[in-house]
């Protein structure tokens, strides 16, 4: 997109109500995320047959079920302690 495109992009932004900005930030957002998910999908594919190559097995269902569940736990732990280490840089 070239820096003309973009100023008009802008002013047309620019010219919306405060509602519909909000809505196309969000639109904006679900793009991005779906654009990450869909180039963390291709890195997986890719490494599918060194994978099969390597003669790892196949995870069953209960594995990869385990493992998202501790990594959403780790997750969770990390935004919990970020929390608190912000909460008590705040009192001081």
């Amino acid at each position: 997109m070239n820096a003309q495109a973009v100023e008009a992009l802008i002013e047309k932004l620019k010219a919306l109500p405060p509602e519909q900005r909000a809505e196309v930030e969000d639109f904006v957002d679900f793009l991005s995320v779906r654009a990450k998910k869909r180039a963390a999908l291709d890195r997986l594919l890719a490494i599918a047959p060194a994978v099969e190559a390597a003669g790892i097995p196949p995870m069953s269902m209960e594995e990869i079920n385990a493992e998202v569940k501790a990594a959403r736990a780790e997750r969770r732990a990390r935004a919990q302690a970020a929390l608190t280490s912000d909460k008590g840089s705040s009192g001081q």
